[in-house]
């Protein structure tokens, strides 16, 4: 078989579900240590996963469970922590290693994730330092980004291991209910090969892209986030800005949630348009049942709805495991949801209709089933996703892994 057959990546066919309303994660820990001094080799906290992923993807070539189909991968990633290092500076280091362990002879025939663009390999996929001042912290390096707070540069979680980025986090909390984050980005790596890195801004000096971001709970059960970013310089007409918003609201066992917000793109080049987007979410929670429905309109302008570290995921409350492709850019969506805890874990059941209103009026549906759970520290999901489209083959993926937390 053919080594570049091997590590080739299809990213747009592995998609994990990512269309829930995200909790707030913390982007910064700025516990200090109560060690006493010279004792801080003790401070390092060790952790890690150890990951077996496996998937197939028939889209009109073949069977479901062929070889030609099929990727997977092993992986193990080892962290280590240190919230007080050094007169209160913390450090953080995280090593990736991923394999084929030989699938490749007789079981798949592609990696669905690497770390060099070799069958064994390893990448430092987090290398940063942290400090506190009062309400206010630092984070510098690379390391994770979380979609609550960044919208549109984010780690995703749906392959082995997460992507990280390059940047330089500030996050201060003196506002009562309140978090204020700038971020400063230059570079992310590849979802499919872990050591690839490239500038998230291609045309300035250092690649550099600038957040802002302010998040308050001050009415109960009510979370309020705006974000603008600016990408100086994203092509030599005109800067790239993006104005973000999302509302949530949780009384008693309902939720209710808004989002929306423009991509500035119109000066970008000529002939270039504005990029508008609206999304809404309504869901209950009936003992061990949960149920939603989320709407998103995306409109024509040049610039997609999406990660613009990866350029793969959406903010979009209709996110499922497939749809990307088809809700980041003009089109209409409605997902219906509903989940059921049994067997030991959870059943989830997502439906999307999608319109496409482009000159392509490329309609699709996508059924997601899946099932998750945990044994010990093992976290396990089987899925099955069947995607159809007016003027495409149907789309069948199976995806299995497991993940154990040590």
């Amino acid at each position: 078989m053919k080594k570049t057959l091997l590590l080739s990546v299809v990213a747009s066919t592995m998609i994990m579900a990512g269309g829930s309303i995200d909790p707030v994660e913390p982007v910064v820990e700025t516990e200090a240590s109560t060690t006493e001094a010279g004792t801080h080799a003790s401070n390092w906290d060790f952790n890690g996963q150890a990951v077996v992923y496996y998937q197939t993807v028939e889209a009109g070539e073949g069977d479901l469970f062929e070889q030609a189909n099929a990727a997977a991968a092993a992986g193990v990633q080892l962290s280590a922590v240190n919230k007080d290092l050094i007169g209160g500076i913390g450090a953080g280091v995280e090593l990736s290693g991923l394999s084929s362990v030989g699938l490749e002879n007789d079981v798949v025939s592609a990696l669905v994730q690497n770390a060099t663009g070799d069958l064994t390999g390893a990448a430092i996929t987090q290398a940063y330092l942290t400090y506190g001042l009062g309400n206010t912290s630092v984070k510098v390096g690379r390391q994770q980004l979380p979609k609550s707070l960044s919208p549109f540069a984010f780690s995703e979680g749906w392959n082995v291991f997460k992507n990280t980025f390059e940047a330089a986090l500030v996050v201060n909390s003196d506002l009562p209910d309140t978090t204020l984050v700038y971020a400063y980005v230059t570079r992310s790596n590849q979802i499919g090969q872990l050591n690839q890195w490239a500038r998230i801004n291609n045309n300035h000096d250092n690649g550099a892209v600038h957040m802002l971001t302010a998040q308050n709970t001050s009415v109960a059960g009510l979370t309020l986030t705006g974000t603008y970013y600016i990408a100086p310089d994203f092509t030599p007409a005109d800067d790239l800005s993006v104005i973000w918003g999302d509302a949530k609201f949780n009384v008693s066992n309902y939720s209710v949630a808004l989002q929306g917000g423009t991509i500035l793109a119109e000066d970008l080049a000529p002939g270039y348009k504005d990029t508008t987007a609206f999304g809404a979410k309504v869901g209950a929670t009936f003992g061990m049942f949960d149920t939603s429905v989320a709407y998103s309109t995306v409109d024509d302008g040049s610039v997609p709805i999406h990660n613009l570290g990866t350029g793969v995921k959406t903010p979009l409350y209709t996110q499922m495991i497939l749809n990307q492709g088809r809700i980041k850019s003009d089109n209409d969506t409605v997902v219906l949801r509903a989940g059921m805890k049994a067997l030991g874990g959870k059943f989830g059941v997502a439906y999307d209709m999608t319109t496409d209103n482009s000159a392509a009026e490329n309609d699709s549906t996508e059924l997601d089933v899946v099932y998750t759970t945990k044994v010990g520290n093992v976290n396990l999901l089987a899925g099955y996703v069947l995607v159809t489209q007016d003027k495409a083959e149907d789309i069948n993926v199976v995806r299995v892994w497991g993940k154990y937390n040590f």
